[in-house]
């Protein structure tokens, strides 16, 4: 599946410290330093709507993962799926009436705009559940020959006994477990399962729905194994992040490491499992269900400048819950005006100290709000600067560091 162009990132002076993130599973910040390339993966979108604020959110956090990396000397494998045959998008195709694979296609393609806007990096592979398939189907025929996989009628599920380490990275009771289960996605009530925590791998052929016809039978994949195939194949096991938004902490992480180890009998899937904080409106929890979106695209379309809703959504840890009101778009827009105009300024106050400064912020678990404060303090200097010995080069190393870090075009 075609990605979308990346911005070029500017080289800044020396390099910057190694980057540590919160992992989800050890409860606690640790260096995510592994080798000269780290490997990324990031669960994309479901297609059957425009891109919100809450999903920018998520894909802007991951997008300072990598520009950190990146400043800090080591390459980047960053890998995206996009989950385009699903429950939620044959919903809404049938509600609209329209042919699912042209709704996935258009809100694909409005997703790729919005992204270039925002101009966050592209993943080197951005893979698609339906092109996907064979492998899935592979992995799952693997998954029946171990018994980690049987079959209820023509559905497949997988067997959570099979994965000893089950749990770990959520860290959740049981009870809690079931109940998010039901609420995102799972069937804990399905007759026939092993354990009502046992998650679909291959559904059956129902009428109206789209199928391939494979060695499994008639039906398509689940959503847990489509991770958890798609970075395998492209990753391998032990990579550094797996990434999403925290209401994919359980189960479809839990899930996804839990049917990758079973298939390799290694652990861990990931080295960290990252995860970005929910942005809210009007106290609830922004999503395509509640119908409570705001959308990038019409933003965009009223004129909003794109890196005013990149400043805006940064504005924040990327771990916290948070809301999206009405100045947070004002107060963005203000602050992108002041460093515009202090980059702009024929010299100004030395910028080895504002540097410095975001690096150390954002290696530190990705501190967006501490980093962003220490150009805030170079711009107001800049603006009283009187400096008997004033520096030319600092408002375009200033410039450079708030491409390069923020990913902010000024």
């Amino acid at each position: 599946m075609q990605s979308w162009s990346s911005p070029t990132v500017p080289a800044l002076p020396g390099r910057g410290p190694v980057l540590r993130l919160f992992d989800t599973a050890a409860g606690e910040v640790r260096p995510t330093d592994s080798g000269e390339t780290a490997r990324m993966y990031v669960c994309g979108i479901t297609p059957y709507d425009a891109t919100h604020m809450g999903h920018a959110a998520t894909y802007l956090a991951f997008d300072l993962v990598q520009r950190v990396w990146r400043d800090a000397g080591r390459a980047v494998r960053y890998v995206q799926n996009v989950t385009d045959v699903d429950d939620p998008l044959l919903e809404r195709a049938a509600h609209t009436g329209e042919n699912w694979m042209t709704l996935a296609e258009r809100e694909i393609e409005l997703f790729r705009e919005d992204m270039t806007a925002l101009r966050v990096l592209a993943p080197d592979e951005y893979v698609g559940a339906v092109e996907s398939v064979p492998e899935l189907t592979d992995a799952i025929s693997q998954l029946l020959e171990s018994d980690a996989a049987y079959y209820v009628g023509e559905d497949i599920y997988f067997d959570i006994s099979s994965a000893p380490c089950f749990g770990y990275e959520s860290k959740l009771d049981r009870p809690t477990m079931l109940r998010l289960f039901a609420e995102r996605g799972g069937d804990p009530n399905h007759a026939g399962k092993r354990d009502p925590l046992d998650s679909l791998l291959w559904r059956g052929h129902r009428h109206g729905e789209p199928f391939w016809d494979t060695a499994l039978g008639k039906g398509r994949p689940g959503w847990h194994i489509e991770c958890s195939v798609i970075a395998l194949n492209r990753l391998g096991m032990g990579f550094d992040v797996q990434g999403g938004g925290s209401d994919l902490v359980f189960p479809h992480h839990e899930h996804t490491a839990a049917h990758a180890e079973t298939l390799t009998g290694e652990h861990p899937f990931a080295r960290h499992y990252v995860h970005a904080g929910m942005i809210g409106l009007d106290g609830e929890k922004m999503s395509k269900s509640r119908g409570n979106l705001v959308l990038v695209s019409k933003l965009r379309a009223a004129g909003v400048d794109p890196m005013a809703i990149r400043l805006a959504l940064l504005d924040g840890h990327y771990r916290a819950d948070r809301e999206w009101t009405g100045g947070r778009l004002p107060a963005a827009e203000a602050r992108l005006a002041r460093w515009r105009a202090a980059v702009r300024r024929p010299d100004g106050p030395a910028a080895h100290g504002v540097l410095e400064q975001v690096r150390a912020s954002l290696a530190d678990d990705l501190d967006t709000v501490t980093a962003m404060a220490a150009v805030d303090r170079w711009a107001a200097d800049a603006d009283t600067h009187d400096s008997a010995t004033p520096d030319p080069d600092a408002p375009k190393v200033v410039r450079h560091l708030v491409d390069a870090l923020f990913g902010i075009a000024l």
